[in-house]
């Protein structure tokens, strides 16, 4: 591997960001593809481009082409769940969420609840969402979910997250709720987005407690991460 592929391919997995290291096996050229685009010697077709992208997408490596052969090494990033809200069932979502091999971020701009939030190995971010999400790198691999029942906090997160290519968007509350929900949102011009919420948040598994609760939110969010 030359020297500028490895230092390209370290530097997307230190920060977290997906690529495909793909290789021409006859000669042994390759050439890095990323959101920032490609690098290297190998040049693609578009369809051979096409092709490494999808694999990239579905978290595959794979051989594109067998004459010549073209392999495909895919480094994905890990599946990040962010949580607005350090509410109680956040308590019981990010460690089942980690446990599921997410990497999880709770955001709550409230002091209170974050000095009762103690779930180690989850980055704990006390500012408002739609600051916070401004700044994250937002891919086909973050879900999102809302739990604070608080429209001054779910619904600035929500106008960040909708127009985003995540993959899951999730809001606690009921059917009552969310339709006025959905009007904020009309309001805000987002009204070709609504539909994209999941809400009432979660499978109907007819559960109530916090961590039952906390059950359905991460199987929905598992069903979705693995639909065609």
């Amino acid at each position: 591997m030359k020297r500028d592929i490895l230092l390209q391919l370290s530097r997307h997995i230190f920060e977290n960001k997906s690529a495909a290291l793909v290789t021409r096996l006859p000669e042994g050229t390759q050439c890095l593809l990323s959101s920032e685009g490609q690098c290297g010697e190998l040049s693609l077709s578009p369809q051979e481009i096409a092709a490494a992208n999808r694999l990239l997408s579905e978290r595959r490596s794979a051989y594109i082409s067998d004459e010549p052969r073209i392999f495909v090494r895919t480094y994905a990033r890990p599946y990040r769940l962010v949580i607005i809200g350090a509410v109680h069932i956040a308590r019981y979502l990010a460690p089942m969420a980690q446990m599921a091999n997410f990497e999880v971020v709770v955001i709550d701009p409230r002091e209170a609840f974050n000095n009762a939030f103690n779930v180690p190995g989850t980055t704990l971010i006390d500012d408002w969402p739609d600051d916070v999400l401004k700044q994250m790198n937002i891919d086909e691999s973050t879900a999102i979910v809302t739990l604070t029942h608080d429209p001054k906090i779910d619904d600035v997160a929500l106008a960040i997250a909708l127009p985003s290519p995540a993959f899951y968007i999730g809001s606690l509350g009921s059917k009552r709720t969310h339709e006025k929900r959905k009007q904020r949102l009309v309001e805000l011009g987002l009204e070709t987005c609504t539909d994209r919420i999941a809400a009432p948040v979660g499978l109907n598994l007819g559960g109530r407690e916090p961590a039952e609760i906390a059950v359905s939110i991460l199987a929905q969010i598992i069903q979705r991460r693995y639909a065609p």
